[in-house]
């Protein structure tokens, strides 16, 4: 497991106010029902009871639908993508999108047998957080939350909290340890995310 370190905590704070380009509008009523809308469709793929393939694929379907993957892609490659041409930052975005639909499908796979839960949404800085509680057979419930934004003209999630690990410093941290391993070579860690990291 990928430990959060203060630099991801620092890089994470000064990232946010890229959400902050446009007046705040959204409403918590709007960002709630977003998130009611996908966790629906999180809670049929968690019944569906179907191989992790298929798993993957539905996650890749509701992420495609309800997250702000643009956002999520250029967050996690951080100041790298500045020294990358557009198709790079392209070829990216298309192999961290796959990646990490895999691995959060296969982490809400875990879920099988119980539901997620939405409770409650409130308003912060350019943003909503909407909370939830994932309640599994045998187990104490725990926090799920979506953090919303309107960024792109319409609600999408940016960011993931998950039993208080945060995917977006998650995998910013993850990545900028590709980055270090291919020395800043965006090609090399998009080859790396493609053959499964």
């Amino acid at each position: 497991m990928v430990q959060i370190t203060r630099r991801s905590i620092v890089a994470g704070l000064a990232a946010l106010p890229l959400l902050s380009g446009r007046a705040f509008a959204l409403s918590t009523g709007a960002a709630q029902g977003l998130v009611d809308q996908a966790v629906a469709e999180i809670n049929r793929a968690i019944a569906g009871g179907g191989s992790e393939a298929q798993l993957i694929s539905q996650f890749q379907n509701i992420f495609n639908r309800y997250a702000d993957q643009s956002y999520i892609a250029a967050y996690a490659l951080g100041p790298a993508a500045r020294g990358a041409s557009a198709a790079e930052r392209s070829a990216f975005s298309s192999a961290f999108s796959r990646y990490l639909t895999a691995k959060y499908g296969r982490r809400f796979r875990e879920f099988q047998g119980g539901t997620v839960n939405v409770r409650s949404a409130n308003a912060v800085k350019n943003w909503v957080e909407v909370r939830a509680t994932a309640d599994l057979p045998g187990q104490a419930p725990f926090n799920v939350t979506f953090y919303v934004s309107d960024r792109t003209g319409r609600p999408l999630f940016f960011n993931l909290d998950v039993e208080g690990i945060s995917m977006l410093l998650t995998e910013r941290e993850e990545i900028g340890a590709l980055l270090d391993r291919y020395r800043g070579d965006v090609g090399q860690v998009t080859a790396a995310l493609q053959a499964g990291g």
